[in-house]
């Protein structure tokens, strides 16, 4: 089934320039789509923030900053982003279109991959990140999901919704947002969030790549972050016995638990990668991978969330009876520990660990540890989900249905308030208050905007009014005065509206641009002066209703001096009264010096008297019938002639 029928967005076109084809992929934050620029006419990837985040500034200053970060990449293996804007609870990036797949569509098909082809992949991904990290970015969201693959082979990093400076460090309370299966130990920790948090995932994804599985698998998002914390990454032999301890070492290196002993940011490890690949041979690089594909799963470690950090702790954590801010015990955290922010405190951070040194803990321990973090937290979310449920989605329902979706959840309907939607059909919810998939105590209301379609206005009719008038009605109307073209119209005086485009009563949307065609007056003949003496061309120009101009500059003309050589416009051409005809007064005729044709033939004397510029005309006579040769001419040789005159030669 295409779930793009669905999507109100496809179809549209967004702030009156991308029109948005086809839904590509939907994420946590954001829905990705194909769409037009209609304005350079060029297919570009258009990502909308889900409207129910668009609410969140939050959220919105991290979408914004996405733009900001990626604007000042200039690298070949970063998706650029071209626009950034806003349209009603709209917020987009219009990005570079990559034609082809995900890293993680070639992982679900294909699985393991040789480990030629992991390199390729993994070094423009780290040349990507290394521009990053040297600009004074973290990415911290490195997924196969953010690794683009092109048709043409070119491998691109997308997605820095997450991005932050690199001398940012998160606050060790609160929550940490990224995806389960590749966040760092510190990141989950502590919030640290520095280079190396990217450069421990790229290490996880190489993994992935060569073994077609992820490193740490486990039945929830806490026993996965668990084992970040406290499991090394398993070398990628023991799960291809084959594969190369070079490749080992290096998956080794970018996932130490330790960030100390980690290379410092991606272009170091770029760097490692690139010894790598020199140290093996051509049959290690191409040694074939084991056919199976990569475990199937939900997909719940792939998704950006906001995590918990308390989730990770691995000894259980007290209870604060005092409700936190969103009026939810302080201790309480929601038992899928995925897409909500736990208000658990969170204890200091461990000091960092290194492979060669960490506390060995029994396996009844890990097995309690985990068993309370998981127990405490869910039965307190237990004890309090009671009081609370969420807001349903109600966003482009129908009052109608909204009403029975709250009444459904035991919620009240609020106040009802309508606003002018160009996107949301009329009589559909445009947004709630408070909004979708919030937290909300049961039976408290929910407020609704509805939709009241597109605001229009009909277009007032001002044909007939001066154009500033004019103007000034369509504003008065909500309407932009648009493009301005002119005409000869025998009913309206010059500078009054004739028509509007489009017409007078049509019904268009507010802000609509709207044309004018003004009349230029009745048309007047412009009369042929050219030839006449100035002041006679001044005369019968003026009875015909026109202004005259004398251009300065006098020309050589076949027209005797002080005579008109041209005019503008010219003769024959229409005009409005009162236009302007420019005249350009003649100096005389450019005068020649003629040539000497006597004796010639008479083809060669009249080829050589056109070529200079003289008509010519022949005298044969009675003695002349018969004969082809030029005896005398009527200028003599030497001397000038006016250019265009005719010289006549007498045949003998």
């Amino acid at each position: 089934m295409d779930t793009t029928l669905q999507d109100p967005l496809v179809g549209q076109v967004l702030d009156g320039r991308y029109r948005v084809e086809a839904r590509i992929a939907v994420g946590g934050m954001a829905t990705v789509y194909r769409a037009v620029d209609t304005r350079l006419d060029r297919v570009l990837a258009l990502k909308v923030m889900h409207p129910t985040l668009a609410t969140d500034a939050t959220f919105v200053e991290r979408f914004i900053r996405e733009a900001k970060s990626v604007a000042r990449l200039d690298h070949p293996n970063v998706v650029q982003v071209f626009d950034q804007g806003a349209e009603g609870a709209y917020v987009y990036l219009a990005m570079e279109y990559i034609a082809g797949c995900t890293l993680r569509d070639v992982l679900r098909e294909r699985g393991a991959l040789r480990p030629r082809a992991a390199l390729d992949i993994l070094e423009p991904v780290l040349a990507a990140l290394g521009a990053a990290h040297r600009a004074g970015f973290v990415h911290r969201d490195m997924k196969p999901e953010n690794v683009l693959i092109g048709d043409d082979g070119r491998v691109k990093v997308a997605d820095f919704g997450l991005v932050r400076a690199v001398d940012t460090v998160t606050s060790t309370t609160g929550s940490v947002l990224g995806t389960v299966s590749y966040l760092a130990p510190e990141q989950i920790e502590s919030g640290t969030a520095d280079p190396r948090v990217d450069v421990y995932a790229c290490g996880v994804v190489l993994h992935e790549m060569l073994t077609g599985a992820k490193p740490h698998d486990g039945d929830s998002p806490a026993v996965v972050l668990y084992k970040h914390l406290h499991e090394d990454v398993p070398p990628p032999s023991a799960a291809v016995p084959e594969m190369a301890y070079e490749l080992d070492e290096l998956v080794a290196a970018a996932t130490a638990r330790n960030p100390e002993i980690r290379p410092h940011d991606a272009v170091a490890l770029l760097a490692r990668a690139r010894e790598t690949r020199e140290a093996l041979s051509a049959d290690q690089l191409d040694a074939v991978p084991p056919q199976a594909l990569a475990a199937e799963h939900d997909g719940a470690e792939d998704r950006t969330s906001v995590i918990p950090r308390a989730l990770t702790m691995p000894r259980p954590l007290p209870v604060d009876e005092d409700e936190g801010e969103d009026g939810r015990p302080a201790g309480a955290f929601p038992s899928d520990g995925i897409d909500r922010t736990s208000r658990l405190a969170a204890p200091p951070p461990a000091p960092p660990r290194s492979r060669l040194s960490r506390p060995r803990r029994g396996p009844l321990a890990i097995v309690v540890a985990v068993l309370l973090l998981l127990g405490v937290g869910t039965g307190v979310w237990y004890i309090n989900s009671g009081q609370f449920t969420k807001v349903p989605p109600l966003l482009s329902k129908s009052e109608a249905q909204a009403r029975d979706r709250l009444d459904d959840a035991g919620l009240d309907v609020g106040k009802v308030k309508h606003a002018y939607s160009d996107t949301v059909e009329r009589g559909k919810v445009i947004s709630t208050d408070p909004g979708v998939g919030d937290r909300i105590r049961k039976n408290d209301s929910v407020s609704l905007t509805v939709s009241d379609g597109p605001d229009t206005v009909k277009l007032p009719d001002v044909s007939g009014y001066r154009l500033d008038r004019a103007r000034s009605l369509l504003e008065d109307e909500g309407l932009e005065p648009g493009m301005v073209t002119r005409a000869f119209n025998d009913e309206e005086a010059e500078g009054f509206v004739i028509s509007t485009k489009p017409g007078s009563g049509t019904t268009v949307r507010a802000g609509s641009a709207v044309a004018l065609v003004v009349s230029k007056g009745s048309p007047v003949d412009v009369p042929d002066v050219t030839g006449d003496d100035l002041d006679d061309a001044k005369a019968e120009l003026t009875d015909a209703g026109l202004e005259v101009e004398v251009a300065d500059e006098q020309v050589e003309s076949e027209y005797d001096s002080g005579q008109v050589a041209r005019q503008t416009p010219e003769p024959g051409g229409r005009a409005a009264e009162g236009d302007t005809v420019t005249l350009t007064v003649s100096k005389g005729p450019r005068m020649i010096e003629v040539p000497d044709v006597v004796g010639d033939s008479v083809d060669d004397a009249r080829q050589t008297l056109e070529d200079a510029g003289f008509e010519v005309d022949e005298d044969r006579g009675l003695l002349g019938l018969f004969g082809d040769t030029v005896k005398e001419q009527s200028v003599d040789a030497g001397d000038t002639a006016p250019e265009g005159s005719t010289i006549k030669i007498t045949i003998r």
